[in-house]
């Protein structure tokens, strides 16, 4: 068939292969083009919410000063969080008819717990139940750092469908997916159903590429530029044979878009393609082609060149590349975090100019 019977390049994607669309933003507007053209779940996290926030401050507005009215004795932290779920809660339910029709595996809302709590296994997984409770279709992501993969098997146990974040590599990819199916076989044992659970776990392509460009800078290696677009592209695909190899129960989600092939190197893979909505544009506009090349390798002269040049690489690259005990500590890790950590305080100054509008403003 050719692509003209489509509404769109994604929407051909979505309609010939087992790679699925969705919108990497909770936004109303961005969400229902996405949906339009074959989405069926949105991501977030607090950078996107804050985006978000001010994008549509038009629905918000008047909804924020009643908050505050709602909860007096409330702190600008418990108010943010408020209206972050409500926020997150309208995205979702624009997704509820996907959600039924795929018996959860799709049809979500990712939420994002706090990203101070990065180090504490408790109070993640204290905040994922709560906002698994929202509605039924959110999933609650969670850091891949040495707490959030305890974190992880344990929501996953208590039933929360997990979307793993602040990830990378190989090595992560594969210490979440055991830790969901600990969660899920402990459920199994006691009865409990998983049916309707849909598990995901993020590899952030373009963050691991971000990365080994900083490390280039600091170290003074010189290297192919091209080789430098393609080692979130070569640890996505090392990770997906590594998954359908074992059975693992989850799928892998590439996100941080940085250019196309973190979308089309990807298609016809059982993955999730999470793109913002200016590179949705920019991919129904282009030429490219949809056909699947998942499993095509990426050119081992390029593989072998990142892996001789860059230690990161290899960490990233190899199974054992990292241990649980140095997730925190990986460049890309520290960089992420601390930019989520920001993306919330910019969110919640936000708040706080209703709360407290400063006195030299009229």
């Amino acid at each position: 068939m050719g692509s003209q019977l489509y509404k769109s390049l994604l929407h051909e994607m979505t309609c010939t292969t087992d790679t699925v669309l969705w919108n990497d933003s909770c936004s109303i507007e961005e969400l229902t083009y996405a949906i339009e053209h074959g989405a069926v779940g949105a991501t977030a996290n607090p950078v996107i919410v804050g985006t978000v926030l001010r994008q549509e401050m038009h629905l918000w507005k008047d909804r924020i000063p009643q908050l505050i009215q709602e909860m007096p004795m409330a702190t600008e932290d418990e108010i943010s969080w408020k209206l972050m779920e409500e926020i997150s809660a309208r995205g979702a339910e624009l997704l509820l008819p996907a959600f039924e029709a795929s018996g959860g595996r799709n049809g979500r809302l990712s939420i994002q717990t706090d990203p101070c709590y990065y180090r504490n296994a408790e109070l993640i997984v204290k905040h994922a139940m709560h906002f698994d409770s929202l509605a039924p279709n959110m999933i609650v992501k969670i850091p891949v750092t040495k707490a959030g993969i305890v974190a992880i098997e344990e929501a996953t146990y208590q039933g929360v469908s997990i979307n793993a974040t602040v990830s990378f590599t190989v090595p992560q990819a594969i210490a979440v997916a055991e830790a969901v199916e600990r969660g899920l076989r402990r459920r199994e044992a006691e009865g409990k159903d998983i049916s309707r659970m849909g598990p995901v776990c993020t590899i952030m392509v373009g963050r691991l590429d971000d990365w080994l460009k900083a490390v280039a800078d600091r170290d003074n290696i010189i290297a192919n530029p091209c080789c430098l677009e393609w080692a979130g592209v070569a640890a996505m695909k090392r990770a997906y044979s590594i998954y359908k190899e074992r059975g693992y129960r989850l799928r892998l989600l590439s996100a941080a878009i940085r250019n196309h092939m973190h979308w089309s190197e990807f298609i016809g893979g059982d993955v999730v393609i999470s793109p913002p909505h200016k590179w949705q544009v920019r991919f129904n506009a282009s030429d490219v082609k949809v056909e699947p090349r998942m499993d095509r390798p990426v050119d081992p002269a390029i593989v072998n060149e990142l892996y001789a040049k860059f230690r990161e690489f290899r960490r990233a690259y190899d199974k054992d590349g990292m241990t649980v005990e140095e997730f925190d500590d990986f460049g890309a890790t520290r960089r992420t975090l601390r930019q989520f950590l920001a993306g919330y305080d910019d969110f919640v100054r936000l708040v706080r100019d209703f709360m407290m509008p400063d006195p030299n403003l009229r």
